[in-house]
């Protein structure tokens, strides 16, 4: 998406924004992240803002109305959403700023501790009832193997893309991006980190081994587990099917190599 400055908004749109936030003395863009159509740091009267947007006839445009609605139920880890507006043609939100950096998860990094107790709190979340989120079961239901679909259900709200750069580090993590917040079991949040630890250099045992801390993932079932890493590897065969991305592609082997694996390692033990 092509990225546009704070002072390319429409004047209504800044307008709605300052009678939230009080008069707008610097607003300067983000670098990081592609999904948003505005995305920038303001500084105001009563302190600093994040503020993301995208124009409401975007096709993503209903994720980030997602993200606003999932907001009030996220645990400590996620930054605060202030306020979400609609207006002059654009869908805005206003965060509380994080001045921390993305996660480093290159198997040497010391951020892991910290990212491990963000994701134990959000696999202590259960996701709101009183939301029109996706389920896991009906998310990944196409590319199940047949009668599967249904192991994937549970009543844990699931990030489902942990990947470094929605991770934020200062002093502890803080996850951010929810454009895809789903109902589901636990251990289906351990699953599609594994695949981001593999892309930053970790064998399969390490990641394995990493997302093992999480109880939800020692205790899943074998057979759930490989229901699942089959699903996700056709999901994301599709994707790189769809766009060949060097990145995309790179996450279809990775998750079929983890598929692979699943189905070949002996079973895990609780």
């Amino acid at each position: 998406m092509r990225r546009r400055h704070f002072h390319d908004l429409p004047a209504q749109a800044r307008q709605a924004i300052a009678d939230k936030t009080g008069p707008i003395r610097t607003a300067r863009t983000a670098e990081a992240g592609r999904n948003s159509g505005i995305a920038a740091f303001i500084d105001t009267d009563d302190g600093p803002l994040f503020v993301k947007g995208i124009p409401t006839d975007h096709p993503q445009a209903p994720a980030q109305r997602r993200e606003a609605a999932i907001a009030p139920h996220l645990p400590r880890a996620c930054p605060r959403l202030h306020w979400h507006l609609e207006t002059a043609g654009w869908d805005l939100l206003g965060y509380e700023v994080i001045h921390g950096r993305h996660a480093d998860y290159a198997p040497s990094s010391p951020d892991f501790p910290l990212v491990a107790a963000a994701i134990q709190e959000l696999q202590e979340t259960t996701a709101p009832r009183d939301i029109a989120i996706k389920t896991a079961d009906d998310r990944w239901a196409s590319y199940a193997p047949p009668g599967t679909a249904d192991l994937f259900a549970g009543d844990t709200l699931l990030h489902t893309d942990l990947a470094p750069h929605n991770v934020l580090i200062d002093d502890r993590a803080h996850i951010i991006d929810w454009a895809w917040p789903t109902r589901g079991a636990a251990w289906i949040d351990p699953a599609i980190l594994i695949l981001r630890l593999l892309e930053a250099g970790h064998t399969l045992t390490s990641a394995d081994g990493f997302a093992r801390r999480f109880p939800s993932w020692r205790s899943a079932p074998v057979h759930a587990v490989q229901a699942f890493a089959a699903a996700n590897a056709a999901a994301w065969a599709e994707i790189a099917n769809v766009d060949d991305a060097p990145w995309k592609t790179a996450m279809a082997c990775h998750a079929d190599t983890f598929n692979v694996y699943v189905h070949t390692v002996p079973q895990r033990e609780a």
